[in-house]
């Protein structure tokens, strides 16, 4: 027997709150009395599946009822290099310069259902295109609209708004590709797509599953980049940055009350959640520290994204020159690659790349050298992924899971 999604009946018992036993735990009730093991029930097995097992009713998951937890996580590299085999095998023919090995280091974070979405785009892409077979151009399209959203050509945006989205986008990708130990940048546009004006994209190399707290950091000043860039460069800001600075200000709180990142708030954890189990858990956070606390966690946040702001603030004046040349290729040319955004503010040849992309971010003030932090092969990684599919979205979660 299989029952999927079991958390829609074996939900954790409440205790009498909400006005007695509701309909969901009588069905509980029940199916724990079929599954104490007193009656014998041979040659039946029983297996659930759920993506919320913190809900569930302790009384479901102790031995005798269900004796094995598995977890099935997101898959690896390999994992995903044989979910795309499987897809493409049976629906798909592909063209010869696909490599399957390239979009499956490009998809970090990808479900098996996510890869199946993103070979069905692809092959919709390229049946548009009268093609006989998909090619990594209608991999590297779909893989954009999965994450980013279809383009929105036809939206009409004012010369001022387009300006001011290069300029937005331009300051993210900057502060991205100076400050060291970042995800590679892979892809910047303005074109609109989904809800957003413009999206820089970066590829993560690696599975990540903790972060440093440098690491943590550069994301504020990456996020304060675009805000900061429309204030040097333009004189005004606008609601554009309207989530960056959510997202910074969310990503610095938990710093400083999950994750105890904060010197001055030391290695604690300040509020507790509250877990409301007739609204499905971790409803609420309880306040369990004092007013004077709260000021200095307020003060603290505040202290951490603008932090990020500055940083960002000296790297952009530092290469206002970069950036003009960023921004205004952008109005050119709409999207740009990791290869070409490279071209454009180091002003490198492609025989002098790989040289400098094994530097160490060294001081503000020389351009050339300041790139990515790389251990030895983080750069020339960077830039093979970046040839096929690469990027999971504006920014990878800093938040682990």
């Amino acid at each position: 027997i299989f029952i999927d999604e079991i958390d829609a009946v074996g939900r954790h018992r409440g205790a009498g709150l909400g006005g007695g036993h509701d309909e969901r735990e009588q069905t509980l009730n029940q199916l724990l009395v079929e599954m104490d093991g007193f009656e014998t029930n041979e040659g039946v097995i029983l297996i659930a599946a759920t993506n919320r097992p913190d809900v569930l009713d302790p009384a479901l998951l102790r031995p005798g009822r269900f004796d094995r937890q598995v977890v099935v996580g997101r898959p690896d590299v390999r994992g995903r290099e044989a979910i795309l085999k499987v897809h493409h095998t049976s629906k798909v023919p592909l063209a010869d310069d696909v490599e399957l090995k390239v979009i499956a280091r490009a998809t970090p974070g990808f479900t098996g259902a996510d890869l199946a979405n993103l070979v069905n785009e692809a092959s919709l892409l390229a049946a548009r295109s009268n093609k006989k077979t998909v090619d990594m151009v209608d991999f590297e399209n779909a893989k954009d609209k999965v994450l980013m959203g279809t383009e929105r050509r036809s939206l009409v945006i004012s010369e001022k708004e387009k300006k001011t989205t290069a300029y937005h986008e331009a300051g993210h990708t900057l502060v991205a590709l100076l400050l060291p130990g970042t995800d590679p940048i892979h892809k910047v546009t303005i074109i609109p797509r989904g809800r957003a004006l413009g999206v820089t994209q970066q590829l993560p190399m690696d599975e990540q599953h903790t972060y440093p707290r440098s690491y943590l950091y550069n994301q504020l000043a990456i996020l304060m980049g675009g805000r900061t860039a429309e204030e040097l460069f333009l004189g005004q800001i606008t609601t554009g940055a309207g989530n960056d600075i959510e997202r910074a200000t969310d990503l610095a709180r938990k710093m400083v009350c999950e994750w105890g990142m904060s010197e001055k708030m030391g290695p604690l954890t300040y509020g507790t959640k509250e877990e409301q189990v007739f609204l499905g858990k971790d409803f609420s956070m309880q306040k369990n520290f004092s007013d004077q606390t709260a000021k200095l966690i307020d003060q603290e946040v505040k202290a951490l994204v603008m932090g990020g702001y500055n940083k960002a603030k000296e790297l952009l004046n530092t290469h206002r020159d970069g950036l003009e040349k960023l921004a205004q290729t952008l109005l050119e040319r709409e999207t740009l690659t990791a290869d070409e955004i490279r071209d454009i503010v180091f002003g490198k040849k492609d025989s002098d790349k790989k040289e400098d992309q094994q530097e160490p971010l060294s001081a503000p003030s020389k351009m050339a050298n300041e790139k990515d932090d790389p251990p030895s092969d983080k750069g020339k990684r960077g830039d093979e992924e970046s040839e096929g599919l690469g990027g999971v979205g504006p920014y990878p979660d800093p938040h682990p899971a």
